[in-house]
């Protein structure tokens, strides 16, 4: 059965590589969906791909406009969400003078959104006319999605003591005024990864201490599983971070045309606004 579903596979994938492949797109996603859907078979689909999400969106070169970019990309992704009916929770988030973020993390809660969202994982370029440039320049922004399952098995990671650095600090988040006299936000760095976490989206320091523990799991989780996937393809482990700039999955065209590209399969369209307002379907 695996020799016959290989076999299927790597028909279909010739079929891709043909030059006129694109030329009927709704052929082209088909086999597209064929394809990971028979990968899907064998392996089993990965262990958490039916549990919940926790995104991180990061901006990158571009200040305000990479910033603006960042908030842009988590409201698409805040609606089609709510189109699902899962539920989104904000975990920690870093923003802008000018109402962009530096950084966000939330939480999506409901069925298949790991395995759904996984993929949308890695860098996502914009190209617009810059709101922020009084001459009104062409700018272009990148921003960096991370996208790990909201818990991993305790046995899965095991994290000794000494291996974190624990950091409290105030909440911005929830809590009244008690928020401006008590140390609740809690932020932990993995020392021999340099990996870390911040979550102040609860409102005890213990509850946020915990929360941190499983997102930092959950991190190393996925962290794990890029390493070994690096030595298969004998690659220094230490480029794995810097790598992750490099791996631009999507671009975003405002000016001079309006047009969505995945750079990955080479699904692409003109209706970016219907994108941007959470419809993915045809990139996932």
């Amino acid at each position: 059965m695996n020799e016959e579903t290989n076999k299927k596979i790597k028909d279909l994938e010739k079929e891709t590589q043909k030059p006129d492949f694109w030329e009927n797109k709704e052929r082209a996603q088909k086999i597209i969906r064929e394809i990971k859907e028979l990968k899907e078979e064998l392996t089993g689909g990965e262990k958490y791909d039916k549990g919940d999400a926790v995104l991180t969106l990061f901006s990158g070169a571009g200040g305000d406009d990479a910033e603006d970019w960042t908030r842009i990309l988590f409201e698409m992704y805040r609606k089609f969400a709510e189109k699902r009916g899962w539920d989104i929770k904000i975990l920690h988030q870093h923003k802008s003078e000018s109402g962009g973020f530096k950084n966000i993390t939330f939480e999506v809660q409901g069925k298949n959104a790991y395995g759904i969202l996984k993929n949308e994982a890695g860098v996502h370029r914009l190209v617009r006319i810059s709101p922020f440039s009084a001459k009104k320049l062409r700018h272009t922004s990148f921003c960096l999605l991370e996208v790990i399952p909201k818990l991993v098995a305790p046995e899965e990671i095991e994290i000794p003591d000494k291996d974190v650095k624990i950091e409290l600090s105030r909440s911005s988040g929830p809590g009244g005024q008690n928020v401006n006299k008590r140390e609740t936000a809690v932020r932990i760095v993995h020392l021999p990864t340099n990996i870390s976490v911040h979550v102040d989206s609860e409102r005890s320091q213990s509850q946020n201490k915990e929360r941190a523990l499983q997102l930092l799991k959950s991190k190393l989780y996925k962290y794990r599983l890029a390493l070994q996937e690096k030595e298969k393809e004998s690659m220094q482990i230490s480029k794995i971070v810097e790598a992750e700039w490099g791996s631009q999955i999507r671009s975003y065209v405002f000016h001079p045309y309006k047009l969505v590209k995945d750079h990955r399969t080479g699904v692409e369209t003109t209706d970016v606004n219907s994108v941007l307002d959470g419809n993915l379907e045809i990139f996932l």
